[in-house]
């Protein structure tokens, strides 16, 4: 009887399989690799070293990309913290978890109890299941992790060291570690020559870190950022934030090596959102979407680069192929990154609908090789802005300095958007010139909507409504 409710739990949800993972019967414990999720918060993929940036200083993560894959077109699938982490741990775009937005406080938003999720995946095929720092999705029994590790999630190596326990066993794990780095810490450093946000930083610093600064003066300024002193000394503050998290890998891999798992370990770094900045956390523009993916697998020692487009619904049925589970291949969003083939045209598509609840607004996307569609279901509703972000000195400079462009963009085109955004990611990549009203364009616009609306249509997405009621 429970198994029969169960399938029609997961038909009502528009679920095509329900079925439990299986272990393959060539794989034993001994062999089967461990595996390591981290997911940084606010991390964009413009501060890394290792995918480009001269300043920002990365060594652990580039160590981790010159002996794995830097996968250099990634995308989250929605530009905010609980409902990006709810997809990286389901393989379910938010309208098909249920996780629309923040899970904390009054705003309260869970995945459907009748999620099933990668750690509890991992766990029914034997792996050892272990969090240490950020959570931020719910309900706990969708999200279960059978050991909790406490540790400051400011403090990487606190939280690395916190898990020597789980390295020290014999049963094959699953490890999710997720820093607070480099997100505002809403504390603003008055001290300071235009009192930036802290990004965590503190005076004291942090057990184990060597605290790596930065003069506003060297900082990158970013194509989609105002070019003003406040955004400089937030840069610096946010570059500072970065190397911590980074020491803290680096750690991660020396505690590995220690107790002899490192070779066995397929290890991970991605980031749930872009930079807690404008134009980047909480849109779904490039600088908020676009983001780091290094993926080292088990035994690999030599680096690769791929341009193959990844989103975040390829995270679960990548780790479950590498922990030789068989799943029912049509429960996810995604596949695996390691085995697909990818001679065809690609496409991402990305599902955005709230921040905080009183953020709404609906965005559907589908991100191509060449051109990326943007459907802004509330286009007559102005843009609303994340807490952080506005009272951020970054913004405040704009208004005080009444500047009429963020970076390269149109204010009133950020504030104020159309139906449909369409732009040449290759020609335009700071995404100024919407093509969407250009005749010579109209196939590609015909195409693409075509795509979003199945998109929509396959991922059992209620806003598809909104294309008959408006």
């Amino acid at each position: 009887m429970h198994k029969l409710l169960l399938l029609l739990l997961c038909l009502l949800a528009g679920l095509t399989s329900c079925t439990k993972p299986t272990r393959r019967a060539a794989e034993t414990a001994d062999s089967r690799p461990n595996l390591i999720l981290i997911v940084a918060d606010d991390h964009g993929k413009d501060a890394l070293g290792c995918y480009g940036n001269p300043v920002v200083r990365t060594p652990n993560l580039d160590a981790l990309a010159a002996t794995g894959t830097r996968y250099d077109r990634a995308f989250c699938t929605t530009s905010s913290c609980s409902a990006s982490r709810s997809v990286i741990l389901s393989g379910l775009h938010n309208h098909r978890n249920g996780q629309f937005g923040h899970e904390h406080g009054f705003h309260h938003f869970l995945s459907y109890d009748t999620v099933r999720s990668l750690p509890v995946m991992l766990e029914e095929v034997g792996y050892r299941t272990a969090h240490v720092g950020k959570f931020h999705v719910g309900p706990e029994s969708v999200y279960h992790f059978q050991d909790r590790f406490k540790a400051n999630t400011r403090s990487p190596i606190e939280m690395i060291d916190a898990t020597r326990p789980l390295m020290e066993g014999k049963e094959p794990f699953f490890l999710y570690i997720a820093f607070s780095d480099p997100h505002r810490d809403g504390k603003f450093r008055e001290a300071l020559p235009h009192a930036p946000d802290g990004f965590g930083n503190i005076p004291q610093g942090y057990p184990g870190i060597r605290e790596v600064t930065y003069d506003p003066d060297d900082v990158l300024v970013p194509d989609y950022l105002p070019e003003t002193p406040e955004t400089r000394a937030e840069l610096a503050q946010y570059y500072q934030s970065v190397p911590r998290l980074d020491q803290g890998v680096g750690h991660l891999a020396e505690q590995l090596k220690a107790t002899g798992r490192y070779e066995n370990t397929t290890i991970a770094y991605i980031s749930d959102n872009g930079a807690a900045f404008p134009g980047a956390k909480t849109t779904l523009y490039e600088p908020g979407m676009q983001l780091p993916c290094i993926v080292k697998e088990a035994g690999q020692t030599t680096g690769k680069v791929s341009r193959q487009l990844v989103s975040w619904t390829d995270i679960v049925p990548t780790f479950l192929s590498a922990a030789g589970v068989d799943y029912g291949q049509d429960y996810f969003h995604g596949s695996d990154i390691v085995s697909r083939d990818t001679t065809g045209e690609q496409t991402v598509f990305a599902s955005h609908t709230f921040h905080e609840i009183t953020m709404y607004y609906p965005m559907r996307v589908a991100r191509g090789e060449r051109y990326k569609l943007i459907v802004n279901f509330a286009s007559g509703l102005p843009y609303p802005f994340a807490s952080d972000l506005y009272e951020s000195k970054t913004w405040q400079s704009v208004l005080s300095r009444n500047l009429t462009k963020l970076g390269t963009k149109e204010i009133e085109h950020f504030i104020h958007r159309p139906r449909f955004e369409l732009y040449d990611v290759v020609d335009d990549p700071e995404e100024t010139n919407n093509l969407a009203s250009d005749p010579a364009f109209a196939g590609v616009l015909e195409k693409m909507t075509g795509q979003v609306r199945n998109f929509q249509d396959e991922a059992g997405d209620p806003w598809i409504v909104k294309w008959a009621y408006e």
